[in-house]
């Protein structure tokens, strides 16, 4: 990942230079760039991501952590950055209010997914407190 990053950083420049000099000319070609950078990047990234999710698989398997809140874990992170991904395109496009519901959305999103781990953590406590 990380000679990734440089390859990352690179294409979106030159997304956002290609973008800028469009948006006076052709503003439906600026978006359009926009977008296909995005994709691209998010290409690089999707391919980083299944290398972690293997790791954290491995590590849950040597911990002997249950495997559904590994990826209950990674859920709620994938949510967070999705997210503020898609409400950072959303401000970029000058749809500030549509962006904040958008970030609502994610945080109840977490708070639901959550309920599983705090229900466990709950359950962990009171087993430990059993034993004292």
């Amino acid at each position: 990942m990380e000679t990734e990053i440089f390859k990352i950083i690179g294409i979106a420049f030159v997304t956002a230079i290609t973008a800028v000099l469009l948006r006076s000319t052709k503003p439906e070609l600026s978006f359009a760039v926009t977008v296909t950078g995005i994709l691209v990047i998010l290409l690089f990234v999707v391919d980083a991501l299944q290398n972690t999710f293997s790791l954290f698989t491995s590590l849950a398997e040597l911990t002997g952590v249950e495997n559904g809140l590994v990826k209950i874990l990674l859920k709620i992170v994938g949510v967070g950055y999705i997210t503020e991904f898609g409400a950072g395109i959303l401000n970029d496009f000058g749809s500030n209010s549509v962006a904040d519901k958008v970030v609502l959305a994610g945080k109840l999103t977490i708070v639901l997914l959550s309920v599983p781990v705090l229900e466990g953590l709950i359950k962990m406590i009171k087993s430990f407190l059993q034993f004292v």
